[in-house]
């Protein structure tokens, strides 16, 4: 192949993932369906593309190099039973169907286990895709989710690995003793030598301040290794993975995810466009009833067996049911085992192009079930969160206490404080781990959804001097705050909220104050910073207090300014549509200062000049007394064309 040729193939991938991860975002899908469907078109168009082989195996190794690197003990101990209890029983389980569903159909038993393995793995990628976009990776499922698919990833990686043990005409049990001995025997060595090389190593290649050096000593990392594990009789993805591991350890994980992920994504696109160049219309046309039950045995088999597993582990059906639900989807993990196992000629030509098929018919389904999430849906979990609140038990005998509702990082933190004050409080958490760790520390701890108003209740919501909502989920955050607001509206509520326009939505559930992180962070950096200047503290303080009328937010953090309340406040006025803020005079009309204006979108303004024009929706967040504010609800109000007709 010629070097012009190997070109103007890779320009014919990277255009086709292109085009295809832009469809895929105009149709509001993952982009890997976006990515197999346009390799599918160029793949019927040029017959394939020779190169595709080559970039789609750069793509694997690099794939599960930085899957080694981001592996995270941490992530794992959120949902620590469950992950490593629950996912090999999952895995199990799903395998198990998966070979009955092979044996009906005719498949040999070791092709029914292959694609047993391979749809026990459910799509990292889609997976935290969906939950990013649902702000839900604090949420209770979030959590079990994460925990889990690093499970899944990680015994995916050695499954790979003992694919050999299922080849036609070999024993199975001298096969699979052989393998794990010849495995143990190879990279416990490596490893032994890796773990006290690469961090020096490493750190070499950092001192010499080169971004470019530092990155191709990444790659070189990952790419080598995978080609010593394959020389070796290895699967190069299980060398990759374990110098992944070996760099994970190392204080130059996270320098090593930021130079290796972009070029990372790039090649992981062209895996995925050389995966659907691999579908083969004509062999799916004749095994479409395979294509079609596989997909039904992800979608339910899978969705039933997880979502039982969860109950087993004593989560609610809620909870349980969004987990199942958000693993009822196959990915980038089952197309290398089952092409592992093709490659070993464990599965035929047909069997291959069901899995790839059934995979994006999965995805598709799991957008709309777990990311779409259907009002059917939304109203039978409703129902199930119902049912199991009416069965909660009696209230705690509570009073004059703090209810911190989320104890994760932050409500942990919160209750350290707590307790060297001897505040008594009690906490409501749907991780049983969570729980323990609050009643370890002699604290009162529910087991149940912090929007659910019987949890609450049974915290003893009502007779609390404070309500914290300490959880990262938008969603859960707003319904908990106004799930408190019905049973106690004289309790004052704090809750945190990661983006702007979640403070909006936290404000209009009832909260009493919503902390922003990243405001936080910004004013502690300002006074810092000018402190180590050498600003005079008076002016530091000065300067804060102005500052604060771009960050109203914050206002808290330095007490109250002469009285002055920061407010947001929505335009529901239809003369002001279409208004500038210097024809609107609002400033004028009601004496507030406008510091910010959020538009429906979720754009904001900070600041906003004379020449913002309104519209219907938006928020403008305005300082001043409660009088002032008050007049300008009334201005923005939809009775303002009532009112001062003349004067607008």
């Amino acid at each position: 192949m010629s070097d012009g040729s190997l070109l103007a193939e890779l320009g014919v991938l990277l255009l086709a993932a292109v085009a295809g991860g832009m469809a895929a975002h105009r149709l509001r899908q993952p982009p890997v369906v976006g990515y197999v469907l346009a390799g599918l078109a160029v793949g019927a168009a040029t017959g394939g593309v020779r190169g595709s082989e080559l970039f789609a195996h750069v793509g694997v190794v690099l794939l599960l190099f930085t899957a080694g690197v981001e592996f995270s003990l941490s992530d794992l101990q959120r949902a620590r039973k469950l992950a490593v209890y629950g996912t090999p029983l999952g895995m199990a389980g799903v395998a198990s169907v998966a070979v009955g569903f092979g044996t009906a159909v005719g498949w040999s038993l070791p092709q029914a286990v292959a694609v047993g393995a391979a749809i026990s793995v459910a799509s990292t990628a889609v997976l935290f895709k969906s939950l990013q976009d649902r702000h839900e990776l604090g949420s209770g499922h979030g959590r079990l989710l994460v925990g889990v698919s690093l499970a899944q990833d990680l015994l995916a990686v050695f499954l790979i690995a003992l694919l050999p043990v299922l080849r036609p005409g070999q024993a199975s049990s001298e096969a699979a003793v052989r393998g794990l001995l010849q495995a143990a025997a190879v990279l416990a060595p490596l490893l032994w030598l890796a773990r006290r090389l690469v961090p020096g190593f490493l750190a070499r290649v950092a001192h010499t301040r080169s971004t470019e050096l530092f990155l191709v000593t990444a790659v070189a990392l990952a790419i080598g290794t995978g080609a010593l594990a394959s020389g070796l009789g290895l699967s190069p993805a299980l060398g990759a993975f374990l110098a992944g591991l070996v760099v994970s350890e190392s204080e130059f994980a996270h320098e090593t995810l930021a130079r290796v992920l972009p070029l990372r994504d790039v090649f992981v696109a062209l895996f995925f466009v050389s995966v659907g160049m691999l579908l083969r219309p004509d062999v799916l046309a004749t095994q479409l009833p395979s294509v079609l039950g596989l997909a039904a045995l992800v979608v339910v088999g899978n969705t039933l067996v997880w979502t039982s597993v969860a109950r087993v582990f004593g989560y609610p059906w809620r909870v349980a049911a969004l987990f199942g639900l958000g693993l009822g989807q196959i990915g980038e993990f089952s197309y290398l085992i089952v092409g592992a196992a093709r490659g070993l000629g464990i599965v035929d030509e047909a069997v291959y192009q069901s899995v790839l098929a059934a995979s994006l018919l999965t995805i598709l389904v799991n957008t709309v079930l777990f990311r779409g999430r259907p009002g059917w849906l939304e109203s039978w979990l409703r129902r199930e969160r119902a049912a199991g609140e009416r069965v909660s038990p009696r209230p705690l005998e509570l009073s004059g206490h703090v209810v911190i509702c989320g104890f994760g990082r932050v409500g942990r933190e919160l209750a350290d404080a707590l307790d060297a004050f001897g505040v008594r409080y009690a906490v409501v958490d749907l991780d049983p781990e969570a729980l323990r760790e609050a009643r370890r520390r002699g604290a009162a701890g529910v087991f149940g959804d912090v929007a659910s108003a019987r949890a609450l209740e049974r915290a003893g919501v009502g007779g609390a001097r404070l309500v914290v909502v300490a959880v990262p989920d938008a969603g859960a955050a707003a319904r908990c705050v106004r799930a408190v607001r019905q049973l106690a509206p004289q309790v004052p509520v704090v809750a945190r909220a990661h983006h702007a326009a979640v403070r909006g939505l936290l404000l209009e559930a009832g909260a009493s104050e919503v902390v922003q992180p990243e405001v936080e962070a910004a004013l502690t950096m300002v006074r810092h910073s000018l402190d180590w200047l050498g600003v005079p503290h008076e002016a530091g303080r000065a300067y804060l207090k102005r500052a604060r009328a771009h960050w109203p937010e914050a206002l808290r953090s330095e007490g109250p300014a002469e009285g002055l309340e920061a407010r947001e406040v929505v335009v529901r006025s239809p003369r002001l549509a279409g208004r500038s803020l210097r024809e609107a005079r609002l400033t004028e009309r009601t004496g507030s200062v406008l510091a910010a204006l959020r538009r429906a979108d979720g754009r904001q303004v900070v600041n906003p000049g004379p020449h913002e024009v309104l519209r219907l929706g938006d928020r403008v967040v305005a300082m001043g007394t409660p009088s002032q504010l008050e007049a300008l609800e009334r201005v923005c109000g939809p009775g303002d064309e009532r009112a001062e007709p003349d004067r607008v």
